[in-house]
């Protein structure tokens, strides 16, 4: 119990922890953000030499971004920390930066984006920092708005610490109503005895979601046609009007 209270998440709201977590830190963040950063893009799967337009969700400092341009993408930044947001100006990062709330939603035009990254971020969505907030509505209004703005096919992918198994439950049930399919991967550099032997925070959970509809067996039934069409128009696709013939079974002609 004692261990859970250490969390950098139950002290305080994220744009207030973030720059003390920076300034106690930066050395030892800029090796393990790069770690991170390295292995979402590697889990995106892009094309091999195409600059893709990424988010980064959470982007802080900019040290994923660091990474992102280094590889030759284009990018813009998300963060609710404008002081965290200040010291990326600072340091002149190329992406493009935009003071915002997660669990608000993200505010981008259906099919920007070529992918997401997000590192350490996720698991700030399981807290209530206010009355008002509820972590399943602001997860789900997250991922849905996400799910809109990528492209089709597109990948996000998420390093997180989750507190436990609930957590991790609650994030991926969130995820899977937007639309999103995949799964989470544990990384660790050794051995799988030593990861039992280690704390959570020297090992990372990785959820990479992909879009659900992508690779499903056809299905003709009637829920089926409208959770489609309702994921198109997230998408951004135009949609025939639902009407009380839609999903109905036709007789056949003979």
């Amino acid at each position: 119990m004692a261990s859970s209270c250490r969390r950098p998440e139950h002290k305080a709201p994220p744009d207030v922890v973030s720059v003390a977590v920076y300034s106690g830190f930066y050395s030892r963040m800029i090796e393990i953000q790069t770690q991170m950063s390295e292995r979402a893009v590697e889990l995106l799967n892009l094309p091999e030499g195409q600059p893709c337009f990424l988010l980064d969700v959470g982007c802080g400092s900019g040290l994923s971004g660091d990474y992102l341009s280094e590889e030759g993408h284009y990018w813009v930044g998300v963060d609710i920390s404008t002081a965290m947001l200040d010291v990326a100006l600072d340091r002149e990062v190329e992406g493009d930066l935009l003071v915002g709330d997660m669990g608000q939603g993200m505010p981008f035009r259906p099919g920007t984006f070529d992918g997401c990254i997000s590192i350490s971020a996720l698991q700030w969505l399981c807290n209530a920092d206010k009355r008002s907030h509820s972590p399943p509505k602001r997860l789900y209004t997250f991922f849905s708005t996400l799910y809109s703005s990528l492209s089709r096919g597109s990948r996000a992918v998420f390093q997180l610490y989750p507190e436990n198994s609930e957590q991790l439950e609650l994030i991926t049930t969130q995820a899977m109503r937007a639309g999103f399919g995949g799964g989470m991967v544990v990384d660790y550099p050794n051995s799988t005895k030593a990861k039992k032997s280690v704390p959570i925070r020297s090992w990372a959970f990785i959820l990479t979601l992909t879009d659900n509809m992508k690779g499903k067996s056809v299905k003709k039934g009637r829920d089926w046609i409208f959770e489609k069409k309702e994921r198109r128009r997230r998408q951004g696709r135009e949609v025939r009007a639902d009407t009380k013939y839609t999903g109905r079974q036709r007789r056949p002609h003979f």
